[in-house]
């Protein structure tokens, strides 16, 4: 069953000679606990495909279904509270809010969707990650790979269906991006998570079940499994 399908995605800038098609007409279908890695060169829509399936930009045209809901129909504090709710996000700079301590970082979003966390999982996933003893440390005070796996608790702790993962290794040594990507399968894989995944790194797209290519705005090979 997918969880996440896109029909005739567009993103377009501009207009007449001027326009630029960073996304040309996307039609993508991801599966529940599928771990896809996206890659393509600069400029080939990546990011910005990442970005309209997390519903952080509108499209031009075409249609986002997450989970069954077409997250473009919502009003846009329904949009807010349902990305809150079903994706989780994981960047590149880690995003994390400096003057919070790494268990707040992590239960944040939970917070803010004013709910409690799951104590009980909240605690799997921070052992998992072996982030138990630097909870009450800030963010200044880890390292770069430290930083991202607390990213990634955070992203998992609110149990999204999906998880959005722009280059989360780009700011990383090459032995700590594939640690940080092996615990993020094997976190999926416990969780039953469903990972999509933006890099331009080889190795760590072949560590995915399945790698989509996208070139010019348009998916050219991997769309289906």
């Amino acid at each position: 069953m997918s969880i996440l399908e896109t029909t005739k995605l567009k993103k377009y800038y501009g207009s007449g000679d001027t326009m630029v098609k960073a996304l040309d007409g996307v039609d993508l279908a991801i599966e529940e606990a599928e771990y896809v890695a996206i890659v393509g060169t600069s400029g080939s829509g990546k990011s910005t495909l990442l970005h309209m399936l997390g519903g952080l930009d509108h499209p031009t045209g075409g249609r986002v279904v997450v989970d069954g809901r077409e997250i473009f129909a919502l009003k846009e504090e329904e949009l807010t509270i349902f990305r809150r709710r079903k994706i989780g996000f994981v960047f590149q700079n880690y995003n994390l809010v400096p003057v919070l301590n790494v268990y707040e970082n992590i239960i944040l979003p939970i917070q803010l969707d004013g709910s409690e966390p799951d104590k009980s999982y909240v605690d799997r996933i921070i052992g998992m990650l072996g982030l138990e003893s630097k909870l009450n440390n800030l963010p200044n005070n880890l390292s770069g790979g430290q930083q991202q796996r607390v990213a990634i608790a955070r992203a998992l702790a609110a149990k999204p269906a999906i998880i959005l993962a722009d280059e989360p290794t780009g700011n990383l040594d090459s032995k700590t991006s594939l640690d940080v990507i092996g615990l993020l399968k094997v976190t999926s894989q416990q969780f039953k998570q469903t990972i999509v995944m933006i890099t331009h790194n080889e190795e760590i797209a072949q560590m995915a079940n399945r790698i989509i290519h996208i070139e010019d705005g348009k998916i050219v090979g991997g769309a289906c499994r």
